[in-house]
This record gives structure tokens, C-alpha cells and sequence, in this order.
């Protein structure tokens, strides 16, 4: 999957350290549970998962990775489980929405993509309401922080609204 600026390619294990360097970095790791080398590893090993490396085609570099989960799902909903991306503010988490939305519609057949975010994260929760995400809901205070908690929005798409 590629766009003119971006290849996403299954991940090999030679890149984990890299991308949990990725995952550690200030801009990302408020946003996310970070997994460890060995949770990337089973991740990778998982037939009912996608782990997928986010590549510059200009640099050669890695710039991101995002994991999926459900492929072998009966009732065709994927997991959008994760995405992370080094360089914000360039358009590189809307193409790669628009190629996993692509991959989920197209390629597998899927009925619906969903995903669940930060409730105070609105950058990226505008980013896939702008991409044709709904909310299906709130799980308020679910995730116990040192401060308290944090709710996590559930959003989705189907494939009738994919265009």
C-alpha cells in the first residue's frame, strides 16, 4: 500500500527497536499504552494482526507504524489499534488513514473499520471524524492515570459510508 509519499510495508522484526523508539517519544507516548519489544514481536506473529511499518519514500526512513487487529474477524470489523507518526503536521496520518481504509474496504471485504482514541486528544479525533469516522460512543473514565482518568472515545466507519 503507497501513496506518492508514503509506503506501508509489514513489519520486520529488524525494525521493532526502532519503532519503540517511535512509540517513546514525547509527542506519542501520552497518547498510547507503549508495547514492549516482545508485545511488538507477538504483534508481528499474530495471524489475526497487522503490523504494519509507515516508510518515506523520499528519505528511505521509517516514520511511524500502525497495527490492526481482527483480520480474520467473522463479523468483518477490523480493529484500527494503533497508529503512530514521528512527523505531525504533514499529512502523513491522513494518508495513511485513507490507505487502511483502503486495505479494510477494498482489499478484506470488511463491513467496518473501528478504532477507540483519548477523548482529549481532539487532533486526532478531528482527524478521523474528517476522514468519515462517527462516534459510537464514550467510555468515560476508563483508563486509570497517575492525575485520575481518562475517557476513550469509540469511533467508526462502514463500508457504506467509505467513498
Amino acid at each position: 500500500m503507497e501513496t506518492n509519499s508514503i509506503r506501508l510495508m509489514k513489519t520486520r522484526l529488524e525494525d521493532i527497536s526502532e519503532i519503540v523508539g517511535l512509540e517513546n517519544e514525547d509527542g506519542n507516548k501520552s497518547f498510547i499504552f507503549p508495547y514492549t519489544s516482545e508485545q511488538h514481536k507477538a504483534t508481528i506473529d499474530d495471524e489475526n494482526m497487522e503490523h504494519l511499518t509507515v516508510w518515506d519514500k523520499p528519505s528511505g526512513r521509517i516514520i511511524g507504524f500502525i497495527i490492526l487487529c481482527g483480520i480474520k474477524n467473522p463479523n468483518k470489523s477490523l480493529e484500527f489499534r494503533r497508529i503512530v507518526i514521528s512527523e505531525k503536521g504533514k499529512g502523513i496520518g491522513r494518508q495513511c488513514i485513507c490507505l487502511i481504509k483502503e486495505y479494510c474496504f477494498i482489499s478484506l471485504r470488511f463491513h467496518k473499520l473501528w478504532l477507540d482514541v483519548f477523548q482529549d486528544n481532539e487532533r486526532a479525533s478531528n482527524l478521523y471524524r474528517s476522514e468519515g469516522f462517527r462516534l459510537d460512543g464514550i467510555l468515560r473514565d476508563e483508563i486509570k492515570t497517575g492525575n485520575g482518568y481518562r475517557s476513550l472515545l469509540l469511533m467508526s466507519i462502514l463500508e457504506s459510508e467509505y467513498s
